[in-house]
């Protein structure tokens, strides 16, 4: 699941944040990197435990309405199969995705109101309502899930719940966002549904943790490399995170042979342009050329195979 996208973001935080604090450790930074990383799987947990707490709603709503001595018409047609079909039932039964759920302790802290607020607001829209009064197939059980999930991203309630519990809920958004697109596509399915999306070995540690010990490890020696090519710039005034993405570029060009030296380049401009400042980009691109030409031409950029572009 996790990306060497992401895994660049979590390095620089971490990064940043040794530079900010001088009380930090190395050490404090490398396990609060490897808790950022988990973090990204138990938010996919976290939405995936959230679209079955709302769905399960409707069994409560269906219970209620089938106990009034005066129905609606609304009531008489109302079903509670968003959570009643076999797509939802195979997660409510999934004994491996239940025990994952309760160790990653996704249901500690939550508000049932804050779920019944979100059913609530879903069962206003059209496409809820014409769900309910059609028979439905599976694969309209799953556009109604994926509607569901597109509904609660623009929840303000979801994405406090979201917020609340991990900071990087924000940065991560599109990562989890697609993972449990994928999950809810492949129901109903059982076993360890989620085990394709724990972040994998070598992107966490081959790739992240080496990038991470390599950049601020070997600060010194980037300083040197890097100071000379800033030309009528004040080093001491460029941006922190610049001088930090520009630092990583340098070591992701220079140790991973198969990542090709262009894709490292336009990935740390493509970073600057979020979260540093409007003037970053041509200055981290600027700067990461020059430097890719120099450390070209002096044999120190080796690269083989085909490489990937994330």
């Amino acid at each position: 699941m996790l990306s060497r996208r992401n895994v660049r973001v979590k390095v620089m935080q971490q990064l940043y944040s040794l530079a900010q604090d001088k009380e930090l450790s190395f050490p404090e930074a490398l396990k609060s990197y490897f808790n950022t990383v988990q973090d990204s799987f138990r938010l996919y947990l976290l939405n995936l435990y959230c679209i079955i707490k709302v769905c399960s709603l409707a069994e409560e709503d269906y219970r209620i309405r089938s106990a009034k001595h005066i129905k609606s018409d609304e009531d008489k047609i109302f079903k509670d199969k968003i959570y009643t079909n076999q797509l939802i039932s195979s997660l409510v039964s999934n004994k491996d995705l239940n025990e994952k759920f309760k160790e990653e302790k996704c249901a500690e802290g939550l508000d049932e109101d804050l779920f019944r607020k979100i059913y609530k607001d879903f069962c206003k829209e059209e496409a809820y309502q014409k769900y309910l009064v059609s028979e439905s197939t599976n694969e309209d059980h799953i556009e109604m899930l994926l509607e569901l999930y597109r509904f609660c991203r623009r929840s303000e309630v979801f994405n406090e719940i979201m917020d609340d519990r991990f900071t990087g809920w924000t940065d991560d958004k599109s990562l989890v966002i697609g993972a449990l697109k994928k999950t809810l596509k492949i129901l109903p399915k059982s076993g360890p549904i989620y085990e394709e999306h724990i972040p994998d070995h070598d992107t966490v540690y081959n790739f992240g943790k080496f990038l991470l010990e390599r950049t601020y490890k070997d600060e010194k020696e980037l300083d040197a490399l890097i100071h000379p090519i800033l030309d009528n710039w004040d080093s001491e005034r460029v941006a922190l995170i610049d001088m930090i993405l520009i630092k990583m570029g340098v070591v992701e060009m220079t140790h991973f042979k198969t990542i090709p030296a262009k894709v490292t380049l336009n990935e740390y401009v493509e970073l600057s342009k979020t979260y540093s400042t409007d003037k970053s980009k041509e200055f981290v691109n600027g700067v990461l050329d020059k430097l890719l030409k120099q450390l070209e031409a002096e044999g120190k950029i080796v690269k083989e195979g085909r490489g990937l572009s994330l």
